[in-house]
């Protein structure tokens, strides 16, 4: 077997293991102690380190998180050559099930948004922990539900967000005759077993909630102060209508928040309304001035 290679990631707790061939394919699989090990050999192997505190394994890696008690710099080595020779012996990375399991019955329904170009397809089941949008097929790396579901020639846009799916048609069809297909595809892909976003975007998105937060601490107060009031009272709104709006910035010398919209907030023909007469107000009301402006453009 080659040599596995090491790759920090921009979390200084994170390594990444990369072998040169799969490990597991379609699947990934998160590791938060030596408990939740049952289906990985090799996750509960390298619990035993007394350093690793979470294990990630997707496609041709194995992801680590360690505590603090060391630096990566003194023992990364080493977990490279007890994971060579874990595999080199034979063992398993992930176990699988003697008997095929059964199918997971999915319940997929459509709701309506603000934006007519928009539908929003529920599922009861966890589909993501952080919001993903999708402008094209090119960039679906993280998403086999995003990926697919952009064989189908109609589809133009895709946000997937908790339990639901916002997706953008082209205008030269119309919803009534496409929305029993969609339904069905999403539903029959799920209950195949198949992912809808990929754990490890998951990973990395913990590192891009740390780095958020490091931003967020360095905004100036009114820019924080537009940011919860956002995630507070406007998000969850949005979010029913299968949409998202993001913070951009805030400019203090011409008093104007920019915004992103995503979803189904993106070209709506509402959108503008919401934001003056919604949003905007609400910043001016809870932030007593009423020369704010809010300007939005589209994710």
């Amino acid at each position: 077997m080659s040599q596995i290679k090491t790759i920090d990631s921009q979390n200084p707790a994170i390594v990444k293991f990369v072998l040169p061939d799969f490990i597991i394919k379609g699947e990934s699989f998160e590791f938060k102690n030596i408990d939740e090990t049952a289906l990985s050999p090799l996750a509960k192997q390298l619990f035993y380190l007394p350093f690793v505190k979470t294990v990630f394994i997707s496609s041709n890696f194995v992801a680590i998180e360690k505590f603090s008690i060391v630096e990566w710099s003194e023992v990364k080595d080493l977990v490279a050559e007890q994971i060579q020779a874990f595999l080199e012996k034979g063992g398993k990375v992930i176990l699988q099930p003697e008997t095929p399991s059964k199918k997971q019955p999915i319940t997929i329904y459509g709701e309506t948004t603000p934006n007519p170009s928009v539908l929003k397809f529920v599922a009861n089941k966890m589909l993501t922990k952080k919001a993903v949008e999708f402008k094209n097929i090119d960039e679906t790396a993280s998403s086999p539900l995003a990926k697919a579901l952009f064989q189908l020639a109609f589809i133009k846009e895709i946000f997937i967000d908790e339990n639901y799916i916002s997706i953008t048609k082209y205008d030269t069809y119309d919803w009534h005759e496409i929305t029993l297909e969609v339904r069905t595809f999403i539903k029959t892909f799920l209950e195949d077993g198949h992912t809808a976003v990929e754990e490890n975007l998951v990973a990395d998105t913990t590192v891009a909630d740390k780095q958020a937060e490091a931003h967020f601490d360095s905004l100036d107060t009114t820019s924080q102060q537009i940011i919860n009031i956002l995630e507070e009272f406007v998000k969850p709104a949005v979010a029913a209508d299968g949409g998202n709006i993001a913070f951009q910035s805030y400019d203090k010398e011409q008093n104007t928040v920019q915004v992103i919209l995503q979803g189904a907030c993106s070209g709506c023909p509402s959108s503008t309304f919401t934001l003056k007469n919604g949003i905007e107000n609400m910043l001016r009301q809870m932030l007593n001035d009423e020369s704010i402006r809010v300007e939005a453009s589209n994710g």
